[in-house]
């Protein structure tokens, strides 16, 4: 039976594509959630529609990403931590930390979008890649200084 894909399944195809299928596969899983469609002219008129509306709206998202990513390639965050004797960090710095030091800038991020390995533990100016969109990763300028005060 063939079928078209209204969502991307795994092993199966992506949306919008034309697959063959098993008439129960289609008929007991498929068909009933709502993730295909069987194929005629109008439901290929109506794929074709969300298709090119999904384009648009795609490119929109990804050229809102970049001028998001634009603004915060201009913006450095500066962690101030406590060093011991041997200039090592008392903790670390950790993405819920830059997270914290954007949103005091007015620059909301989420902190799983931040992508650090491991967390900083060390003085020193870094470059953190952060996640805005699936194709775009903007980079900040991360400086962790010694914290003075608290001594």
């Amino acid at each position: 039976m063939e079928i078209i894909l209204r969502e991307h399944i795994d092993n199966l195809g992506r949306r919008g594509d034309v697959v063959k299928v098993a008439a129960g596969y289609a008929r007991n899983y498929l068909l009933p959630r709502k993730l295909a469609l069987p194929v005629t002219d109008n439901n290929r008129r109506q794929i074709d529609r969300e298709r090119k509306l999904a384009e648009v709206r795609e490119a929109a998202e990804r050229q809102a990403a970049e001028a998001f990513a634009a603004k915060l390639a201009s913006v450095e965050c500066v962690v101030a931590r406590r060093v011991g004797e041997q200039e090592t960090l008392y903790g670390s710095v950790t993405s819920a930390d830059i997270a914290d030091c954007l949103t005091a800038q007015q620059i909301d991020v989420d902190k799983r979008k931040i992508q650090l390995d491991d967390p900083i533990r060390a003085l020193g100016e870094f470059s953190v890649p952060i996640k805005v969109h699936r194709d775009v990763t903007a980079h900040v300028a991360v400086k962790v200084v010694r914290d003075v005060g608290k001594e």
